[in-house]
């Protein structure tokens, strides 16, 4: 008994100084957050199918919103009141809709990527045209089962898959290949994003919500990106409508306190945010401008010390791990991310609260 407890000790101890190590590669210094103003409430959804609001899109006129629940596809097009004007159908089955987005051509997409047991060997995405009709795609990792909630379209068409982390590691994923019918397609890693725990107030899981990415969304122009969690926005500037080498910029983190499961995010094409999130009569709320609080290189390029060390194909071979760490969101050695985890779970240092059961 006394040697295995000193096994186990030791054990600790290594793990505690594996931790040590690793923070200054892992835990970086997360983004400050600009002055920006408040979010302002604009209408509050009252429609109970929208309870579970986990997507949202908008163009000129209208706002379009999808819930994670339900038996077949259903989008909801929404007036500037908050109010239903009609809704866009297809028989197809979603498992667990997390996000939306929406093309140039105002087709939408809808991320079928939720996973919170991680058991699918599949996810999907629902290209679904604005007449009706839809599309399925299906997806496989590369590395086995993820759960994700953010989607991201490029100017291009080609889809971002953001995954949804408790430790606060997000990796990015986009197919290796054109999509097929029904597929599956498989997706390659491009990129991993670390978040730190912020002050915001909001959330269903105290303190561990600011780290849990929930939502994305592109700006109409394609030059600003969107990543959000429970209580913040991130944004990113986009170089040459590269998502993968955007994601690894340093952000401008805004505040989005009080929202009580805060998981859809959208830009207007005049580039005021929106967010808004799950329960009965939520606010859908506003911060205008908010793609001119993201810096602007020469010619309106990501700012300097920007770089794709996300993506394999495209990153500078001869980029620091200094500049890494000076973006706020570095990328990760995949062995220091598996270290890291297991030093977590020797530690003992907590675990996420479940979220409700989904079907």
């Amino acid at each position: 008994m006394i040697r295995l407890r000193s096994a186990v000790l030791g054990v600790r101890a290594a793990a505690a100084a594996l931790v040590t190590v690793l923070c200054p590669v892992v835990l970086a210094p997360s983004a400050g957050a600009v002055d920006v103003p408040a979010p302002e409430t604009l209408c509050s959804i009252s429609d109970e199918r929208l309870a579970e609001l986990s997507g949202l899109a908008a163009d000129d006129e209208h706002w379009y919103a999808v819930s994670d629940g339900g038996t077949r596809i259903q989008v909801f097009v929404l007036n500037r009141d908050c109010s239903v004007e009609r809704t866009i159908t297809d028989p197809i089955d979603p498992y667990d809709v997390e996000d939306m987005a929406r093309a140039g051509d105002g087709t939408l997409w809808l991320a079928d990527t939720g996973d919170n047991r991680k058991r699918r060997d599949t996810v999907a995405l629902h290209e679904v045209r604005p007449d009706g009709g839809a599309t399925l795609y299906r997806l496989t990792y590369p590395d086995g089962p993820h759960d994700a909630e953010a989607l991201l379209l490029d100017p291009a068409g080609v889809p971002y898959v953001i995954t949804k982390n408790v430790l606060g590691t997000s990796e990015v994923y986009r197919p290796a290949g054109p999509l097929t019918s029904p597929g599956p397609t498989p997706l390659e890693n491009v990129g991993s994003l670390r978040f730190e725990s912020t002050d915001t107030k909001g959330g269903p899981v105290g303190g561990t919500g600011s780290v849990l990415v929930t939502g994305g969304a592109v700006s109409a122009d394609g030059t600003v990106v969107a990543l959000r969690t429970y209580t913040d926005a991130y944004l990113y500037r986009v170089p040459g409508g590269d998502i993968a080498a955007a994601l690894q910029g340093a952000p401008v983190r805004v505040p989005l306190p009080g929202e009580n499961q805060g998981e859809a995010i959208a830009f207007e094409p005049g580039g005021t945010l929106l967010s808004a999130g799950e329960g009965t009569a939520q606010p859908v709320r506003a911060v205008p401008g908010a793609t001119g609080l993201v810096p602007q290189g020469e010619n309106g390029s990501a700012p300097e010390g920007d770089t794709a060390a996300g993506d394999p194909d495209r990153s500078d071979p001869d980029a620091s791990a200094e500049g890494q760490e000076s973006s706020g969101l570095p990328v990760l050695p995949g062995i220091a991310i598996a270290v890291a985890v297991a030093a977590v779970a020797v530690l003992g240092t907590g675990s996420l609260a479940r979220r409700r059961k989904r079907r």
